[in-house]
C-alpha cells in the first residue's frame, strides 16, 4: 500500500523507519513556505488537566463602602469641641483589563470580588479607599450581560471594563454640621457594591481548528505537531474541552492549533453538547476536517460535518478549509483515499498522525493558508498589522 501511495504522491513521506521522497499534492502558495520546527524539549510525563477555556460565566461583586463615624471631640480645655466623625472609604471596583499576558479564561474564578472601604474614625479621620480588583483577560474578550447583550469588547492592550462598581463611603457626623444643627448625632452607612453576572467569550481561540467525528484522530495529530498533551484513548468523546497547541516555524512565527471536541449528527439541534462544540469552531480562522479514511465511505463523514456547520453558521462554512485523510497506514485506506478525492471538492492531504506519515507536508499547507489569510487581512485593512485572530492568541 505504501508503494502505491508513493507513486501517487511523489514528495517527502515520513515513516517510522526512513524518509521517503514524496511531493505534496496540495499547494496553496507557490513561494517558499517556512519550515515547522520540532521541539527539542521533551514532553512532561506527569498527568495534566489543563485545557483551553474560551467561554466562562462569572459574577462580579464590588466592595462595600465604609460606614461613617459618630464622634464628638473632647479636649482638656473644651469638653464640647464639636463633632469629629470621619467619612468611610469607598469600596473597590471589579475591573476587567485586556492583556497579552494571558491566553484564555482558565485562571478566572466564578465569583470576582473587590475589597470594602475602611470605616471612618474619630478626629476627622476618613476611612481608606479600597484598591480596585483588576483581572486580566485575553485580547479580544467579549463581555455579555445576563441576557446575552454585548456590553464590552476588549480588543486593545490595556483596555478596561468596569464589571461592578464599589459602594460609596458613608458620611460621618462632621459632614452634617450646619447652622441649625451644631451637634448632629447621625452618620451614613456605606453603600453596597454592585453585583452583576456576565458571560465572557473569546473572539478568537486559535488560527486552526480540528473538526471531526469522534475517534477521527484529532488529539493524536495535535500531539504529533505540538507539545500539547490531550487525552488519547480508543473510545469516543475523550476530548470534552478544547486543547491548544503551538506550532513553531523557523521564521519565528507561531500558529495556534486547537483540538476541538468531536461533532455528531444533529449537533446544530443541540444534540448532546452540539451548540457548545460548534461555538468552539466559530472561534477558529481555518477549519481542518479530520476524516478517518479507513472507515466505510469516509466522504460521508465530511458531508455530515459540513451539514452541521452550515446549519449552524453559513459564515463559518465559507472559511478556508482542507480535508486531512488520517490513518492511511491501515490497509483499507488506499482505496478509500481515491474515492474520497473523487467525492469532495476540497483539497485532501493524506497523513498518518500515529506514524508521522506526511505530517511535515501538512504543516507546510497550514502555514501557506495562514500566510494567505494574513496577506488578505493586510490588504483589507491597508495597514501592516496581522489579523485579529492572530493577535488574540497567545501562549
Amino acid at each position: 500500500m505504501l508503494t502505491s501511495l508513493i507513486r501517487r504522491y511523489p514528495g517527502r513521506l515520513l515513516t517510522g523507519q526512513q524518509p521517503i521522497q514524496f511531493p505534496a499534492r496540495v499547494n496553496f502558495a507557490s513561494q517558499r513556505v517556512a519550515i515547522a520546527l520540532r521541539s527539542k524539549k521533551p514532553k512532561s510525563d506527569k498527568p495534566t488537566t489543563q485545557y483551553f477555556v474560551d467561554s466562562k460565566h462569572i459574577r462580579a461583586a464590588g466592595g462595600r463602602g465604609g460606614d461613617g463615624c459618630i464622634s464628638f471631640l473632647r479636649l482638656w480645655c473644651n469638653e464640647n469641641a464639636g463633632p469629629d466623625g470621619g467619612d468611610g472609604g469607598n469600596g473597590g471596583h471589579v475591573v476587567l483589563q485586556a492583556s497579552s499576558d494571558v491566553r484564555d479564561l482558565n485562571h478566572l474564578t466564578a465569583i470576582l470580588t473587590a475589597d470594602g472601604g475602611d470605616k471612618g474614625r474619630n478626629k476627622d479621620c476618613h476611612g481608606k479607599n479600597a484598591s480596585h480588583t483588576v483581572v486580566k483577560v485575553p485580547l479580544g474578550t467579549i463581555v455579555k450581560d445576563g441576557i446575552g447583550k454585548v456590553v464590552g469588547d476588549l480588543d486593545t492592550e490595556g483596555m478596561m471594563f468596569v464589571a461592578a462598581r464599589g459602594g460609596a463611603g458613608g458620611k460621618g457626623n462632621h459632614f452634617f454640621v450646619s447652622d441649625m444643627e451644631q451637634a448632629p448625632q447621625v452618620a451614613e452607612f456605606g453603600g453596597e457594591g454592585e453585583e452583576k453576572a456576565y458571560i465572557l467569550e473569546l473572539r478568537s481561540m486559535a488560527h486552526v481548528g480540528f473538526i471531526g467525528l469522534p475517534n477521527a484522530g484529532k488529539s493524536t495529530l495535535l500531539r504529533a505537531i505540538s507539545r500539547a498533551r490531550p487525552k488519547v484513548a480508543s473510545y469516543p468523546f475523550t476530548t470534552l474541552k478544547p486543547h491548544l497547541g503551538m506550532v513553531q516555524y523557523d521564521d519565528y512565527e507561531q500558529i495556534a492549533v486547537a483540538d476541538l471536541p468531536g461533532l455528531i449528527p444533529d449537533s446544530h439541534k443541540n444534540k448532546g453538547l452540539g451548540i457548545q462544540f460548534l461555538k468552539h469552531a466559530e472561534r477558529c480562522s481555518v477549519l481542518l476536517f479530520i476524516v478517518d479514511v479507513s472507515a466505510e465511505e469516509p466522504w460521508n463523514h465530511y458531508h455530515t460535518l459540513m451539514h452541521e456547520i452550515s446549519m449552524f453558521s453559513e459564515e463559518l462554512a465559507n472559511r478556508p478549509k482542507i480535508i486531512i485523510a488520517n490513518k492511511i497506514d491501515l490497509p483499507e485506506s488506499e482505496a478509500n483515499l481515491q474515492l474520497l478525492e473523487h467525492h469532495v471538492d476540497v483539497p485532501v492531504v493524506p497523513i498518518s498522525a500515529k506514524m508521522g506519515t506526511n505530517v511535515t507536508e501538512l504543516l507546510k499547507e497550514i502555514r501557506a493558508i495562514y500566510d494567505s489569510i494574513v496577506r488578505k487581512q493586510k490588504e483589507r485593512d491597508g495597514v501592516g498589522n496581522e489579523p485579529s485572530s492572530a493577535s488574540s492568541v497567545n501562549e
